[in-house]
């Protein structure tokens, strides 16, 4: 009895042994992704997992671009962040300046046994999300630049040519007031983020001054210049809009989407990532570039939007080399491709482009290229390489509530500016202990 007592527990121990070994190492990846992409996000984690058996990806819901933020700064003070960790391009000037939480991009591949070529991936994109010395601080997931989405059918009922999207501010707002006033669609014009479309990107397509600094990727010591008298015409003009309606307000991120979506209004600016769910929605519409204001040079280029992966520090060489093999995947040209083609974000690197421009995507789907023509299409300027504040997204939210009272008719668009100016100023002060 006793030998066979001990065969059993060495049997048992053995089994115990072999399963452990076998367990996959888990990744936990925090995002903010909704509806179309974030089936995009399960279905990736579900390739990975199965394209291996060492590691398992686990996604994790965790709210809007700024809710999903918030929840990483949180779980890092409380000593249990996730492995990696979305982050939308504001939180970019967040991330850099947490010294010690974050581990970069770069060092994280080597560390998995990969080489880290940043020359495969788009210029744009690698400027945004690296030190000024170039070295590469997250992995840039998806990456979005604004474009204009319109509904064909309500084009044809107002009268508007359905082929020909209005290409400048004057056009989009005598279009929207024909949309509104012939009945084709309850409101003629939305836009998503105020902040990152109607003003980080309007100054960059632009080629205006947002703030010192180079927009702050200068220096931290910066002061806003958004209250210039472009600035002050183009939101006088959205304040009108909204008057009669011709303008809706969806809110603060990318709720207006579903403004668009439903049919209530007929043109919307949002990002290129937006797409998947514009599809979904069945409508027939169409495609054109950011609109801009004409003069000398312009438009200019827009600047990346969408989010990036972040890799937290503390975590165990095991889950590290998980982390550098699920970029690795990510990197694939096969799966770059598809991602920009289902999703309506860039594809990161220059192989997926190319590959996705040879196949002849672009030529079948009219305006797709359109967000990387817009970004890539000049050498950007002092104006137009991106913004970067040490608290970005608590700037955002003083505009917010400054672009609100405005649609809200408690004041114009100068003082509105003028007042988010002021207001930024002083919080970037206190941001930098100043």
């Amino acid at each position: 009895m006793k030998t066979a007592f001990a065969a059993v527990l060495t049997t048992a121990a053995s089994l115990l042994m072999a399963s452990s070994a076998l367990a996959a190492t888990e990744i936990s990846w925090w995002h903010a992704m909704t509806g179309a992409n974030n089936e995009v996000v399960d279905q990736l984690a579900k390739e990975f997992n199965e394209s291996q058996s060492d590691y398992k990806i686990v996604p994790v819901f965790k709210g809007t671009y700024p809710e999903t933020l918030n929840a990483g700064i949180a779980a890092f003070r409380a000593k249990q962040p996730p492995a990696i960790i979305q982050v939308f391009d504001v939180g970019t000037g967040v991330m850099m300046g947490a010294q010690g939480a974050i581990v970069p991009v770069a060092e994280v591949l080597e560390k998995g046994g990969f080489k880290f070529d940043k020359a495969q991936y788009l210029p744009g994109i690698v400027a945004y999300y690296s030190k000024p010395d170039g070295t590469m601080l997250s992995f840039p997931y998806n990456s979005s630049s604004p474009i204009l989405y319109y509904n064909k059918d309500v084009f044809e009922k107002a009268g508007l040519n359905a082929d020909t999207p209005p290409k400048t501010w004057p056009e989009v707002f005598e279009a929207a007031k024909k949309i509104k006033s012939s009945g084709a669609a309850n409101c003629g014009f939305t836009s998503t983020w105020l902040t990152w479309i109607q003003t980080e990107n309007f100054a960059a397509w632009n080629n205006l001054s947002y703030a010192s600094d180079e927009n702050g990727l200068g220096g931290t010591n910066v002061k806003l210049a958004f209250n210039s008298e472009p600035f002050v015409k183009h939101f006088q003009s959205i304040a009108d809009l909204a008057k009669d309606g011709t303008f809706r307000y969806g809110g603060r991120t990318s709720e207006a989407k579903q403004l668009f979506t439903s049919g209530e209004c007929g043109i919307l600016t949002e990002s290129s990532g937006g797409l998947g769910d514009i599809i979904k929605s069945g409508m027939k519409y169409g495609i054109g570039q950011l609109p801009y204001y004409e003069g000398e040079g312009r438009p200019q280029n827009t600047i990346p939007g969408g989010a990036s992966l972040w890799v937290f520090g503390g975590k165990s060489d095991a889950e590290y080399k998980g982390v550098a093999t699920f970029f690795n995947f990510l990197s694939q040209t096969k799966i770059q491709a598809r991602l920009h083609q289902v999703s309506g974000y860039m594809p990161v690197t220059m192989a997926a482009y190319e590959e996705t421009k040879k196949s002849g995507f672009y030529d079948k789907n009219p305006g797709r290229e359109t967000p990387l023509l817009q970004m890539m299409g000049k050498a950007p300027t002092e104006n137009s390489k991106g913004v970067r504040l040490v608290n970005l997204p608590q700037v955002r939210d003083i505009m917010n509530e400054e672009f609100e009272a405005m649609l809200a008719g408690k004041q114009d668009a100068k003082a509105a500016l003028d007042k988010a100016v002021e207001r930024g100023n002083a919080a970037i002060q206190q941001a930098l202990g100043n």
